[in-house]
């Protein structure tokens, strides 16, 4: 069977893009999609998104890790999703649709302006040197000092398969506030690397500065290695957050085909 993709990414987050309304793609062929996304004998990618039909939306997301098993919640995915489908006239700039963790609502106001709303976030474990939270998938943030030059691949890998997190895996943020807003680098599990970008993490990260900003902050730009990115939300209690809006870019790479 040949396959049409298309490769987009938001802030260097990279996806091989599939629409497949009949959900002919081999979708429980890991290694398939493992080898699909691996980078020096496949496509190369952090992750696969098909979009499929949905009964109550304009498409459903089904996302799946670099390594092949279908993931949680993507963020900058999510992005790519909603300029991916309405690039295929499948929805218009303003697009509602279904992932792994419920509804959600997209804005194409440009190419470089791409607006997701995420889940809403009820709690946060506050620890000592870290927090943790679920912004669509399970996320671990610490604040640090000169992030520049941390070694966030073994720092991370470490934390990630730490006894706490090895069951479950969990992404790891490492997060430096300036005053022009935060800088985080993310290890992301599924891939088991540090990325480029990382849409919940960033958003995890923002809502976790907030609480221990002075300023009670509701907006942050945000620096990742792969380009810029902001969130803002509401907060209502001290550890409950509602509207929360990804904003940042998607965009195409190139098309091609594989067989399968």
């Amino acid at each position: 069977m040949i396959v049409k993709f298309q490769k987009y990414h938001g802030t260097g987050n990279d996806f091989i893009m599939i629409n497949d309304p009949g959900s002919e793609f081999p979708a429980d062929n890991h290694e398939l999609i493992r080898q699909l996304c691996e980078r020096r004998f496949g496509i190369g990618a952090d992750g696969l998104i098909l979009i499929r039909k949905d009964e109550d939306t304009d498409f459903r997301m089904v996302y799946f890790n670099a390594d092949g098993k279908e993931g949680s919640m993507c963020g900058n995915g999510g992005r790519c999703a909603a300029a991916f489908a309405f690039q295929m006239k499948l929805c218009g700039k303003a697009t509602t649709f279904t992932a792994i963790d419920g509804t959600h609502v997209a804005k194409i106001i440009s190419p470089a302006q791409i607006q997701l709303k995420m889940q809403s976030v009820n709690s946060v474990r506050v620890k000592p040197e870290h927090f943790e939270l679920d912004t669509g998938s399970p996320h671990y943030v610490r604040f640090v000092e000169d992030l520049e030059n941390m070694d966030v691949l073994s720092l991370g890998r470490k934390i990630r398969t730490s006894n706490a997190f090895k069951a479950e895996g969990i992404n790891v943020n490492f997060v430096e506030q300036k005053p022009d807003g935060l800088y985080v680098r993310t290890y992301e599990r599924g891939v088991e690397n540090e990325t480029f970008s990382c849409g919940t993490g960033v958003v995890a990260s923002a809502l976790s500065a907030s609480l221990r900003d002075p300023d009670d902050a509701l907006e942050f730009d945000i620096r990742t290695r792969g380009g810029d990115l902001k969130v803002s939300f509401r907060k209502e209690g001290e550890h409950n957050f509602r509207n929360i809006i990804l904003e940042g870019p998607a965009e195409f790479v190139y098309q091609g085909s594989i067989e399968t």
